[in-house]
Parts: C-alpha cells; sequence; structure tokens
C-alpha cells in the first residue's frame, strides 16, 4: 500500500488537558545529559575526536587524533560542572531525569552515586554519545542491548527511558520493539506525551526539546548570555501556563549538559529560571518516569481500527458507503498516500472527498442520483440505507402527516424533473421546516447552481456520517 508515515494531524485541535497533579498548569522536566566520557575518541575505540557541542567553535573532527582541548571541555562537565549543578538541584529538592550514555556513567562511579543519592532517574542515553545516523539496523539494535546491559550493571537497575539523540530513522522503532521502556524521547513533535503503536506493544513517547535547551550556547543560532537562556525559558514557561489555565495543560522539557549549563555564567540564567518558576506556582517539577506513570494512569492508550493501515477489502467494506451507494470512492481513496493525519473523520473525509471532486461530471451525477428523495417511496417501503433512515429520522422525516408526505413527494418531483437528480440536503443540519424552505429556494435555481450546491451536500453528508465512527 502507499502509505505516508508522519503525523501532522497529532491530538488535532482539542488536545487533552494533561490533568497534572495539583491542578498543575505545567509540568516541568529537567533533563541533565550525562555525556562525558562517552563522546568520541581514540580512546574509546573511535575513528576520530568529539566535534560536537562544545565551547570551541567551529570544531571538526580530528581522524586518527586525540583532541587535547575537546577533551578537557567534556572533562570539566564530569570535574565541575556535574557537581554545581547536583547542589542546584539537591538544594532545591528538584527531580532530575538523566540521559545516561552507558560508557559515561562506567566512567563517572562517583557521579552515578551521587545521582542516585538524589533519588535522580536515570535513563538510558544510549551507549556511546555517537552519531547513529548511518548505522546499520542490526548494529544499532546490538548496541541498544548493550546499552542496556552495561546500564544495568553500572546502575544496579535497567533503565527505564530511552533518548538516544543522534538517532536513526530506526532508532525509535528499534527502542519501542524492546518492550523494556516506560517512556522514549526522542523525538520533538509535541507538547504531550502519546501513543505510538509498535506492533503489539503500545509505547509512551515523551517529546524532549531542542530548543529550550542549554546546546543552543554551542550551536547557531543561539545563546551568548545566561540571561538569553532565562528569558527564552521564562517566556516559554507564561505561555504554557496560560494555556494550562484555560484546561489545556502542557509540558516543558529543559534539556542541560554539564559541560554548557554547568558553566558559571551560564548556570546564572537557570538558577534565575528556577527562581522564578518555583515562585509563580502552577509547576509541576517532575521526572519523566513521573510524568510517564501519571500519563499511562490518566490517558491509557485506546487501540481503534485505523483507515491507513486497513486492507482495500476491509476499507471499502467499512468505507464504501460513506458516499451513497458508490463504492468506487473508496476504492480510489485507499490508493492514496493515506497516513496516521487520516485515522480521523476529518482526514478520512479529506480523503474521499478529493476522490469525489476529481471524478468526472458524469460519475458525480451517479452519486446525486444514487441518493434517495427526501421521505420518497423508499423510505415508505423501508428501503433506505442504515444511515439515509438515522438521517431522515433525525429530523422527523420518519414521521410525517399525510399532508406533509404529498408536499413533500410533490416536491421531490417537481425538483427531480427541473435538474435530473433528486434533492439532496445534509438533513442533520437541518429542521424539517428548514428543509422544506430550502426545497422553495434552490428549487428556482439553474441546473449547473444546483449540481454544485448537491455535490457540496453530499460531501457534508459524507463528512456528518464519518464523525460517528471515527475520533
Amino acid at each position: 500500500m502507499n502509505r505516508y508515515p508522519r503525523d501532522f494531524r497529532g491530538y488535532g485541535p482539542n488536545p487533552p488537558d494533561a490533568a497534572w497533579p495539583g491542578g498543575a498548569r505545567v509540568a516541568v522536566s529537567l533533563v541533565l545529559n550525562y555525556e562525558e566520557g562517552g563522546e568520541n575518541n581514540l580512546l574509546h575505540g573511535d575513528a576520530q575526536s568529539e566535534a560536537f557541542l562544545s565551547d570551541i567553535a567551529g570544531a571538526a573532527p580530528w581522524p586518527g587524533m586525540r583532541h587535547w582541548n575537546m577533551e578537557s571541555i567534556y572533562d570539566y562537565g564530569a570535574r565541575a560542572g556535574f557537581w554545581r549543578l547536583h547542589r542546584l538541584f539537591t538544594g532545591r529538592d528538584l527531580p532530575v531525569t538523566i540521559y545516561g550514555v552507558a560508557t559515561a556513567l562506567a566512567r563517572a562511579p562517583e557521579q552515578v552515586a551521587a545521582m542516585k543519592a538524589a533519588g535522580w532517574e536515570i535513563a538510558s542515553h544510549g551507549l556511546k554519545w555517537v552519531d547513529h545516523r548511518d548505522m546499520p539496523e542490526d548494529v544499532e539494535r546490538a548496541q541498544i542491548a548493550e546499552a542496556i546491559r552495561l546500564h544495568t550493571e553500572v546502575v544496579g537497575a535497567p533503565p527505564k527511558g530511552w533518548y538516544t539523540g543522534r538517532c536513526s530513522m530506526n532508532t525509535v522503532r528499534l527502542t519501542a520493539e524492546t518492550g523494556q521502556f516506560d517512556w522514549i524521547s526522542d523525538t520533538y513533535d509535541d507538547d504531550l506525551p502519546y501513543w505510538m503503536e509498535a506492533g503489539d506493544r503500545d509505547q509512551l513517547v515523551i517529546p524532549y526539546t531542542l530548543e529550550a535547551n542549554d546546546m543552543r550556547f554551542a550551536t547557531a543560532p543561539g545563546y551568548i548570555e545566561g540571561e538569553q537562556f532565562f528569558t527564552y525559558l521564562k517566556d516559554s514557561l507564561d505561555v504554557l501556563h496560560a494555556e494550562g489555565a484555560a484546561g489545556r495543560a502542557k509540558m516543558f522539557s529543559i534539556g542541560l549538559h554539564c559541560r554548557l549549563i554547568g558553566r558559571p555564567g551560564k548556570i546564572a540564567g537557570l538558577i534565575r529560571f528556577l527562581d522564578y518558576a518555583q515562585a509563580k506556582g502552577g509547576v509541576w517539577f517532575a521526572t519523566r518516569g513521573q510524568i510517564a506513570a501519571h500519563w499511562k494512569a490518566h490517558h491509557p492508550h485506546r487501540r481503534i481500527e485505523r483507515p491507513s493501515q486497513m486492507t482495500q477489502a476491509r476499507f471499502v467494506e467499512r468505507f464504501g458507503g460513506i458516499f451513497e451507494h458508490s463504492p468506487w470512492i473508496a476504492e480510489r481513496a485507499h490508493a492514496l498516500g493515506l497516513g496516521p493525519v487520516h485515522d480521523s473523520a476529518g482526514g478520512l473525509h479529506n480523503a474521499l472527498a478529493r476522490m469525489f471532486r476529481s471524478a468526472t461530471p458524469e460519475e458525480r451525477l451517479a452519486v446525486l442520483k444514487a441518493h434517495p428523495d427526501l421521505a420518497g417511496k423508499l423510505a415508505a417501503a423501508k428501503r433506505l440505507t442504515p444511515e439515509s433512515t438515522r438521517e431522515q429520522a433525525s429530523a422527523a422525516l420518519d414521521a410525517l402527516t399525510d399532508d406533509e408526505r404529498a408536499a413533500f413527494q410533490r416536491l421531490n418531483a417537481e425538483y427531480v424533473s427541473r435538474h435530473g437528480f433528486p434533492f439532496i440536503i445534509a438533513v442533520r443540519d437541518n429542521t424539517k421546516d428548514s428543509i422544506l424552505a430550502a426545497f422553495h429556494t434552490r428549487i428556482a435555481n439553474d441546473s449547473a447552481t444546483e449540481f454544485a450546491t448537491a455535490c457540496a451536500q453530499v460531501e457534508r453528508i459524507a463528512e456528518l456520517r464519518l464523525k460517528d465512527i471515527l475520533p
């Protein structure tokens, strides 16, 4: 099947209220990336030195060589930056999630002990802090497994969360398929957690951030002083806080690195933000594990039969009657590049309507003629489709007086005689009286106008039918 995998809809126009504990308007997730000792380095068996996320402007890898300056910057993160951040967070009793590179954690026994003593969540940040972009799938799968093994050996417990960072197109799927993780975070596509179906597994995804992130001190365009970082974090929190007041509570991830935010001039901005957020109220500081547990309890996943995943036979069986007696529209729509955006009523309606609109005038006329007369002979003989039966009943067209029924039959005949197809109107948008008024108005229109009007009403009827059966 021709399928488009990206999901541009997400929660759509009406995201759920997160319902955070205590009525909090924003859940703030402080994430500290621990990568020092896991970066590219000849000592680690890599072919070149590290070049990413340091204070060396324009750094490039040194093939076959160690880079002393780069190494010492990473060393600062372990030797000084980590402990400055540890004092800051433990002094305020703030929960922290560690993204821990397994090989880095293995080279940091005192830091790991301090993380555990503080009660911080230690998630996996992969085996090594290297790019997975070109990694073969079998190699990446093996590295994920080794990261879990080594993490468990070093920390004393397996990781329950995962973030690779420099991931491949396979990373999210491969980590979900392990069945190991309560949450994974290799996405940046929402302000709320969401569920992803990976085979038989319902995997919770907690999106991360690359903008509310101190990495911007080391990338362009970026921050050059702590005050800029504070301002961006404050503005983000204020907007999310206001949305939360309107019943749309969100999540705010903040990404940190020991060797970056751990510098005195940079951490000053973070300190100002923490002062501001803790004084503001309505903020729930939580680990990603706590957020995952809350989401699982309050927003459990519910699987539905997804149109984009159906075979053509099942798709036509399910949606072939959405356009009255015209299964060919569903057959053609199934061949489109359907994806997650078409698993909602609005999305699938768009796909079906496209096929109706692109059909020949003769095909569209056949769809119009497939519609029954309102309160006509088919209704009296109870030979309408179930959808049409319910629709006509919604306007009490199944309970007309003899005089009303006679009026409808006279108007039906007059309309068909003038325009060549039945009078079509989205009954559920109307009442018996408004339908009769529309009859009198539209009979007088020219047939080209009525053809366009009838087609628009057919599309509206299809939309209402889909809303009965899809989110």
